[in-house]
């Protein structure tokens, strides 16, 4: 963060000072809510959670080198006092942002947020520093603390926002305001609180009605619900996609022999080829949106084609390849799912697995309300019309309706399993794996697979996955 005195801060957040010797003293550290995570000079900040209260390690943060700390009440080392705690972050964050001027750049979707956010960023550290957050920050902490980590050598500020209901996306653009918007797609993310695709659509659209007149608003061409959001922004509008209407857009879309898209990128200076690094063709899109945000703000399409074809995976756990030492490939998707991520896995791993036996080790998808059962099964049957060779669907009901849409679709047999947990998971497929065979696991992140992954990659074959 850019350096500021306690009473700077105090000022901004509409606090009170406590136990503060010197309110000339400074924060020049990173601003944390984890104890473990303080540096010198950092503010802590201590939210009252239902498991953890951080005013309890107020002491430890002080004598671990923060400055003060950013609390709901006096905690017995220097201390800013609100009423809010969240409230105070969000103040603090905007006023650095605002002293900045830094470009924002701010995105929204139903799926693929945090993979367009790691590309947009890596295309941008080719024109100066940028900031952006590490896996998915993107509520009303995570999204200040990552704006908080700038400094005046930062350029770009890349920031993912996420939504649950109506509001949410106006919030935290109210926080950080964007000049760059950027709508991915409308899906069925969250779709039993929003409840239905429609009211997705109009939260989403939030991002566009936030922009100023001198902005610019990024918009799917291929999705009707976010192409309709034109009329909502007072913002000039930017196109990407596929269709002929796109402003940035990718012709000759393909998949390369080890699933890999490649395609032409067009923008209105120039054209370039582009093969990713990444797996799986709705990269397409995500890269189409990056491109587009990465042409509003200078790169030519050469350069954004090369850094495109350069750019890798930064988030954990998101179509993350690795390959054990005897040939068996494991595709770790397991930090989220929704039935359109759910599709677009399946298809990487149908492309991946050309000629190789594939594995889709598949656990449910959360929030999905009255739709979870019809969403479940169509995956299942999606699974068998892939021509996916083996089916595991783990957990409890949401899987039996994977299971069974698979079963439905055709005589699979024993070619679709239901298993009650990750570690029967891994059990069935440590007996049954062999040299070849690519194997993607994917769920909601309440569902923890990514130990499915992580225990088969293990040099040990002893350990289960819930101690490791």
């Amino acid at each position: 963060m850019i350096t500021l005195t306690l009473a700077e801060i105090a000022e901004i957040v509409g606090g009170q000072s406590y136990d503060i010797p010197d309110t000339a003293a400074t924060v020049s550290g990173p601003v944390v809510i984890d104890s473990r995570a303080v540096e010198q000079g950092s503010l802590f900040v201590a939210f009252a959670g239902e498991r953890v209260d951080g005013h309890d390690y107020a002491q430890r943060a002080v004598e671990a080198g923060a400055a003060a700390v950013l609390a709901a009440r006096p905690v017995g080392v220097p201390a800013i006092v609100v009423d809010d705690v969240m409230a105070a972050l969000g103040a603090l964050a905007r006023s650095v942002v605002e002293r900045l001027g830094t470009t924002v750049v701010a995105l929204t979707g139903s799926a693929g947020k945090t993979s367009t956010k790691d590309l947009i960023a890596q295309l941008l550290e080719h024109k100066g520093p940028t900031v952006f957050p590490a896996g998915n920050l993107n509520n009303e902490i995570g999204l200040p603390l990552t704006a908080l980590r700038a400094t005046e050598k930062t350029e770009h500020l890349v920031l993912e926002m996420g939504a649950r209901y109506i509001g949410d996306i106006r919030y935290l653009t109210g926080l950080v305001p964007p000049r760059i918007g950027l709508v991915l797609n409308v899906g069925t993310a969250h779709i039993g609180e929003f409840g239905g695709r429609e009211q997705i659509a109009i939260a989403k659209g939030e991002m566009v009605e936030s922009l100023p007149e001198d902005g610019l608003a990024v918009l799917n061409a291929d999705d009707p619900l976010v192409r309709a959001m034109t009329s909502r922004t007072k913002a000039r509008v930017l196109l990407f996609g596929e269709a002929a209407e796109a402003d940035v857009r990718g012709e000759n879309v393909r998949l390369t022999d080890d699933g890999r898209p490649a395609f032409t990128l067009h923008t209105p200076t120039g054209c370039s080829d582009v093969t990713m690094r990444l797996y799986g063709e709705h990269h397409v899109s995500n890269a189409l949106a990056a491109a587009a945000v990465a042409h509003e703000l200078g790169l030519s399409a050469d350069e954004i084609a090369e850094a495109l074809s350069e750019a890798g995976t930064l988030s954990r756990w998101r179509m993350e390849v690795t390959e054990r030492p005897d040939g068996v490939t494991f595709v770790n998707d397991a930090y989220n799912a929704n039935p359109e991520s759910m599709r677009a896995a399946l298809r990487a791993l149908v492309a991946m697995g050309k000629g190789r036996r594939t594995w889709a080790v598949l656990g449910p998808m959360a929030e999905l309300g009255d739709a979870s059962l019809a969403e479940h099964d169509a995956v299942g049957r999606l699974a068998v019309r892939l021509n996916v060779s083996k089916l595991v669907a783990v957990g409890g009901r949401e899987a039996s309706w994977l299971q069974l849409g698979a079963y439905n679709e055709g005589s699979w047999g024993e070619e679709s399993v239901h298993v009650s947990d990750a570690q029967a998971a891994v059990d069935l497929l440590r007996s049954e794996l062999r040299a070849g065979d690519v194997v993607l696991v994917k769920a909601s992140r309440s569902a923890g697979l990514e130990k499915v992954a992580q225990a088969l990659l293990e040099n040990s074959t002893e350990g289960e996955v819930t101690g490791r």
